[in-house]
């Protein structure tokens, strides 16, 4: 796990002053060794981050070259299957200089070109240059584990894993993106390939670049997401979920020690936690509020008890809490609006102090169906099965229920189809608010961005499209982005068997039958490792690190914040007036607006951090 950053320009020399103040500023994801590499007008960065107590491991082998150094590569991620590429390489006549796993890049890419990446089985993103071909080959990880960011201006490519690094460059913009601001708005993060920055972009999961001097960036796609459900008994597919996931752990843990593995009270992270432990002593980690309905320390607790693990917990205070906004609004790059990405911030930080490594379940939800939005399609359907006479008068009963009345929701999505109705887990401001609450004059369409999924996915059925959006937008944007955010703050390294891209296959594969029974979501996983876990935690449902900033952001230290942010630079893009109506009606009690002020607050303390003057 690493960090790394470049520049490739078509006219003059590389400044390796640049590169290493690039390289520096991302050294919470690498404090073990920083290391360049300088050709002309290529350089490349790397920050190295060890992840393990191995006598004599090298932590500063990258940038890696192949045998005759025409070669080299900057990669942050794992190779999972490494062991077995190597042992094929070898044998074909390719000799390692190293241990890292990332160096079978090199040799496949010897073999394969581009290719070469679909022999690879991890969570990664790198950049590799050929010298003799004059060719810059960067790529990213399928379902977006890892980073990358670039930046093209007059000339010249910019690239690292994270934007402070890009914001050392003296063209760096440095101005909020409108569009992306608009967007931000109503998913609580920027879609890809956009970022807040104007004119940063992120290189999209599942996609590969090139690069030649003289020619425009090339952008292509290399593994697609596909559903293909197929007829076989439930038992096949409890006993191919066992052995995919079982495999995958072990691949995750090579080589990792101490081991460790975030525990809340949910299925995904005790499967993994479960699994891990069977392989040999696992400290776990769970964090928690003082306020119980949002806390998962017993839960968790009990299930840590269960299968016998070091289990470390710590309650967050408030103080603590807000104490820490500024700092990671600068650590995400860009505004996330998750409130559980503070929750996995102090996790990461416990965690590190045992350990430089966790397993985590991130992507369960969407590989498996786990979210409860996923079962909204049967609950819509016996009104959409209605005979068209009958839903007329219905609709008619929609427009006359006032505004929160039970049922009125209901109703309005019942008659809506999917298309128009579900843009992902986050749907925060609508548009008409956004017009009362920006200054912003385009105010295009969020379906616009999922429409060309949808066409895509028209052939699954609901729960299936669904997941398919998630998975294209809510998991890179989201749930990833805050997964290695807030764990490289504390140059902790995170990764997530459910993400698999040969286990998500076989999960593929799965009738929606075995997805979602009745109430149950994620049904055949559940069913697959109910003997390894106790029952409680096999149909507890999800929670996900629940943060009460319903109930903090009515103390007086949250709003003179909210309002001392909101009278700055960042300021200017909001209607003053209509967010404060916004705040006093959560205060006062009129309606739970809590996500939306966490939205907003988000953006201001992004502004602040990296002192935007527009």
């Amino acid at each position: 796990m690493s960090g790394f950053c470049g520049i490739f320009q078509e006219h003059g020399l590389v400044n390796e002053q640049l590169i290493t103040k690039m390289r520096d500023k991302m050294r919470h994801r690498g404090p073990a060794r920083g290391k360049n590499f300088i050709c002309a007008q290529l350089g490349l960065g790397f920050r190295a981050l060890k992840t393990a107590q191995t006598p004599g491991e090298q932590v500063d082998s990258q940038p890696l070259c192949n045998e005759d150094k025409s070669l080299w590569l900057v990669c942050n991620g794992k190779i999972y299957n490494h062991t077995s590429l190597r042992r094929v390489l070898a044998a074909q006549g390719h000799r390692f200089s190293t241990h890292d796993d990332s160096e079978v890049i090199l040799h496949l890419y010897e073999e394969k070109g581009t290719a070469c990446l679909k022999d690879l089985r991890g969570m990664f993103a790198f950049v590799l240059w050929d010298q003799n071909k004059q060719l810059l080959f960067g790529a990213r990880d399928r379902f977006g584990q890892k980073p990358f960011y670039y930046l093209e201006n007059a000339g010249q490519l910019s690239f690292a894993s994270e934007i402070k690094a890009l914001a050392e460059l003296p063209f760096f913009p440095g101005e909020v993106d409108e569009g992306a601001l608009v967007d931000y708005l109503t998913f609580q993060y920027v879609p890809d390939p956009r970022t807040m920055f104007r004119s940063v972009y992120r290189l999209p999961p599942a996609h590969y670049f090139l690069k030649t001097p003289g020619q425009p960036l090339k952008i292509n796609r290399y593994w697609q997401i596909n559903f293909k459900p197929e007829q076989r008994p439930f038992a096949y597919f409890l006993e191919g979920i066992r052995d995919k996931l079982k495999e995958t752990v072990v691949l995750h843990l090579a080589g990792v020690a101490p081991r460790g593995a975030f525990l809340s009270s949910g299925v995904d992270s005790s499967i993994i936690a479960a699994l891990a432990r069977e392989k040999g002593p696992l400290a776990t980690f769970c964090v928690g509020y003082q306020e119980e309905n949002y806390s998962e320390l017993q839960d968790a607790a009990e299930t840590a008890v269960f299968l016998e693990t070091d289990h470390h917990e710590l309650i967050i205070t408030p103080g603590e809490f807000f104490a820490s906004l500024p700092q990671l609004a600068w650590q995400f790059d860009e505004p996330v609006a998750d409130p559980a990405a503070i929750s996995l911030f102090f996790a990461a930080r416990l965690a590190r102090q045992q350990v430089a490594s966790v397993l985590s379940g991130e992507g369960a939800d969407e590989v498996f169906a786990g979210y409860g939005i996923y079962r909204e399609p049967f609950a819509l359907a016996p009104l959409r099965r209605l005979p068209r006479i009958l839903q007329k008068p219905l609709r008619l009963l929609e427009k006359i229920l006032p505004a929160g009345l039970p049922g009125k929701n209901y109703l309005a999505r019942a008659r809506r189809p999917l298309e128009e109705r579900f843009l992902g887990n986050a749907f925060i401001f609508s548009a008409a608010e956004k017009r009362g609450i920006t200054a912003i004059a385009d105010n295009p369409s969020p379906f616009r961005l999922t429409d060309p999924l949808y066409r895509q996915a028209a052939h699954w059925d609901e729960v299936t499209r669904m997941q398919y959006i998630d998975l294209m937008t809510w998991l890179p944007g989201d749930i990833l982005a805050k997964a290695d955010k807030m764990t490289m703050a504390n140059s902790l390294e995170l990764s997530s068997p459910f993400l698999d891209h040969q286990l998500f296959e076989f999960a593929a594969t799965l009738p929606l039958k075995y997805k979602i029974k009745g109430k149950t979501t994620k049904a055949a996983l559940r069913e697959a490792f109910i003997d390894l876990l106790p029952a409680a935690a096999v149909n507890r449902p999800k929670r996900g690190f629940p943060v009460p900033t319903r109930e903090w952001i009515k103390r007086r230290d949250f709003q003179k914040l909210f309002r001392d942010l909101l009278s700055g630079n960042g300021g200017r893009w909001f209607q003053k007036d209509s967010v404060n109506k916004i705040l006093q009606n959560h205060l006062t009690g009129r309606a739970d607006v809590s996500r939306k002020l966490w939205t907003i607050l988000v953006f201001l303390l992004w502004h602040e951090a990296f002192k935007l003057r527009s």
